[in-house]
């Protein structure tokens, strides 16, 4: 893969700043298989790039940072579509954004749902529009993320705020995020690229060096998570696979609320 060949994603780099950006907005930037190997390669291209100091991800337009995984193409093919490796990567995104040694900010445009409110989880900075939202959704459609982005997130926010997030999938404006930790910083729409560049050029000034290994030191209290969120994975494949999943799946494309009562133990 090379640059040129990228078409749910694109990138950019100004002033020593990368923007990796999801090209979705009619699909509120989901994104499929495809979407993740695309991301992964525009992260190691920033960590590749010694021009680079500091990487920002978004979403295009403004109604949209992320909406997680593409549900129509899940209810469509039972997955998220073709990888190149074979392997839905979604698991080696959030690696190499914890492991990037530069610091990477979440420029929230838009709603932040299910994994793409997971991926700002796991930005070291979160910049947020006043217009974003933020929610899991993964009980409401047979899923569930139960490493990074529930442990961590736990860490965050604490114990009862991340298990409210999760077990009422309710959705938060940002001056609440804000407010409750996961966001530092809110802003018009309009001035949110401009507050990522200040951002950025502050850091800019400070000792590359310095930045890695302080982003590894606070890496390193929550890494025993990445294990967590292995065996996670593990029991997502599985559950995916069964009736109960795909009630939740079959509701969303169906635009029905799901049933879920008669898989209750």
């Amino acid at each position: 893969m090379t640059k040129d060949d990228l078409s749910d994603v694109s990138y950019e780099v100004d002033r020593s700043l990368a923007w990796i950006t999801i090209e979705r907005p009619e699909r509120y930037n989901a994104f499929t298989g495809h979407t993740v190997d695309e991301l992964i390669f525009c992260f190691k291209a920033a960590w590749a790039d010694r021009s680079v100091g500091v990487i920002a991800l978004t979403g295009a337009g403004d109604r949209a940072f992320c909406a997680g995984g593409d549900q129509k193409q899940r209810a469509e093919s039972g997955d998220y579509g073709p990888t190149a490796s074979g392997l839905f990567e979604i698991e080696n995104l959030h690696r190499v954004i914890r492991d990037v040694p530069k610091p990477v900010i979440a420029a929230v445009n838009g709603v932040a749902i299910g994994g793409g409110h997971v991926l700002q989880v796991i930005c070291d900075l979160t910049i947020a529009a006043e217009h974003a939202r933020f929610g899991q959704a993964g009980p409401r459609v047979g899923s569930f993320d139960a490493g990074f982005g529930s442990a961590y997130l736990a860490r965050i926010l604490g114990d009862k705020r991340a298990r409210e997030v999760w077990y009422l999938c309710r959705q938060y404006d940002a001056a609440t995020m804000e407010r409750w930790g996961l966001v530092n910083r809110v802003v018009p729409g309009s001035e949110l690229r401009a507050e990522v560049r200040h951002w950025a050029d502050e850091m800019l000034e400070k000792s590359p060096t310095a930045l890695r290994v302080l982003k590894h030191s606070f890496n390193a209290d929550s890494d025993s998570i990445g294990g967590i969120g292995s065996l996670a994975f593990a029991s997502l494949d599985l559950f995916l696979e069964s009736p109960e999943a795909a009630e939740g799946v079959e509701a969303f494309s169906e635009k029905r609320s799901p049933d879920f009562s008669k898989f209750r133990r």
